[in-house]
């Protein structure tokens, strides 16, 4: 992992968001370094340092509601929210009991309006595509995504979309069956 001009691997370093060992993540792979979410959303200076440069990099674009998924994209929205300026709302996109996510509880979002839609760790991506999917049934144009940290080292695309993530790095994953940490006995961390 290289530092980013931004600082985020120093900040996310400082708020003990940086684990190395020995790891499965959710896909059930393995791995020696994981990105704790949750110790950066604890720390609000480093959680408004992140978010503030998300705003920064999509200030041009003018959005008018910015989306996150539940549940650390509630905070990350809130927070970009507050740094793109006064009448900026900041909604979120709940999970479905059937897949999917939806905007809920009386969030309106209108017709074209251009949404923001942020999240904390890129994995995968589908976080991101289902609150992607819930703006666009909802009525919305996105029209950028802002993560805090994408492990893919911008290797997933959303189309056309502007992307934009603090940190950017290449968190090497293995199939238990070729992981060389289970190899050596090393202990492993469920995430």
């Amino acid at each position: 992992m290289s530092d980013e001009p931004s600082g985020a691997l120093k900040l996310l370093e400082e708020a003990g968001a940086v684990l190395t060992g020995h790891f499965q993540y959710a896909s059930g792979r393995h791995g020696d370094t994981y990105i704790e979410k949750f110790r950066l959303l604890e720390k609000p200076r480093v959680t408004e340092a992140l978010c503030s440069q998300l705003a920064d990099h999509f200030r041009e674009l003018r959005p008018d509601l910015v989306v996150g998924p539940t549940t650390g994209g509630i905070l990350l929205a809130h927070e970009t929210a507050k740094h793109l300026g006064e009448g900026i709302n900041a909604y979120f996109a709940e999970r479905r009991e059937d897949g999917g996510r939806y905007i809920g509880r009386g969030f309106a979002v209108e017709p074209g309006q251009s949404v923001l839609v942020v999240d904390d760790v890129l994995t995968t991506g589908g976080s991101v595509r289902d609150t992607l999917d819930a703006v666009v049934e909802s009525g919305g144009t996105p029209i950028g995504v802002g993560l805090v940290v994408d492990r893919t080292n911008g290797a997933t695309s959303f189309g056309e979309l502007e992307t934009f993530a603090c940190l950017e790095i290449d968190v090497a994953s293995y199939s238990p069956d070729d992981c060389a940490l289970c190899a050596e006995g090393i202990e492993l961390t469920l995430t």
